[in-house]
């Protein structure tokens, strides 16, 4: 299937390019088939961290679409409500979590990973859940290298990621809603003007999508040509469709989500053209 040349601009552009019928079938013949609300919490055994995550999941044919979301964003009732729907009805969804599921859950149909050449297929290894945050925060912090000394903007705390960053010599600028200081005690702001300002590699949370920053973000380093990374559960079908036009690397984990499981679970990996397999810029 054929898909526009031209990356999108926003995700309201991508948006409507979908509507149009860019992307593949036209979204008024496709229809939510399941939508699912999940609870979750996860608190490591020696932290006294809990995150809280709540998930918008939505079926379309073979595809799934996943959004997280802050907690008074949607009622869990949602999920009795959005089946049976179209996807054009979704996309124009005045709540944005609504729009973002659909729109990854069509894209997960019409462009999954495993037919897009860009990405590069890692599987999670069996293990506690610490075990395998750790290997996919490992895969996340390698995807684009890290020098020593490099002030690294993280959008959306995940203490492993923190220290995967820190490990190979990253000067950690840590953004949360939710936390008020990393597991090491740095503190965490939640302004996140100053960290795009400074930061010379920014790692973004998917979840910017579903909380709107993601636009932003992606202009305000677009404009100061600083490279972005995003670890995407939500949205992993919608944030490939921006690399390589201001997204340099993703890695994208399409639902059942890897604290779904103890085995091996795929994760997809990719690097915007010009950088190499070490993550590092290739010689011009």
């Amino acid at each position: 299937m054929s898909h526009p040349s031209s990356s999108p601009a926003s995700v309201a552009d991508l948006t409507q390019a979908v509507l149009r019928g860019e992307y593949g079938p036209d979204p008024e013949t496709l229809h939510a088939v399941g939508a699912f609300w999940v609870r979750q919490s996860t608190q490591f055994p020696g932290t006294d961290t809990k995150y809280r995550n709540y998930y918008l999941v939505l079926r379309v044919e073979a595809g799934f679409g996943g959004c997280c979301l802050e907690r008074e964003q949607l009622d869990s009732i949602v999920a009795e409500e959005l089946s049976g729907r179209s996807v054009a009805e979704l996309l124009r969804d005045p709540r944005t979590p609504v729009r973002v599921a659909a729109l990854d859950a069509y894209l997960s149909l019409t462009c999954p990973h495993r037919e897009d050449v860009r990405a590069q297929r890692f599987l999670l290894p069996a293990g506690t859940p610490l075990q395998r945050a750790q290997a996919r925060d490992e895969a996340i912090a390698g995807l684009l290298r890290i020098e020593p000394g490099m002030r690294v903007g993280l959008i959306g705390v995940v203490n492993p990621l923190v220290a995967a960053i820190r490990a190979r010599g990253g000067v950690c600028l840590p953004c949360d809603f939710n936390l008020e200081r990393t597991q090491d005690g740095t503190p965490v702001v939640r302004d996140m003007g100053p960290v795009l300002a400074q930061a010379d590699l920014v790692i973004a949370t998917g979840m910017t999508l579903s909380n709107g920053s993601f636009d932003e973000i992606l202009a305000t380093l677009r404009a100061r040509a600083v490279p972005l990374v995003v670890y995407a559960q939500t949205g992993s079908a919608i944030v490939p469709r921006f690399l390589g036009h201001g997204v340099a690397a993703v890695s994208a984990e399409p639902f059942p989500f890897s604290q779904f499981s103890a085995d091996p679970t795929p994760i997809h990996l990719y690097r915007a053209p010009g950088y190499d397999d070490d993550g590092a810029r290739a010689a011009a």
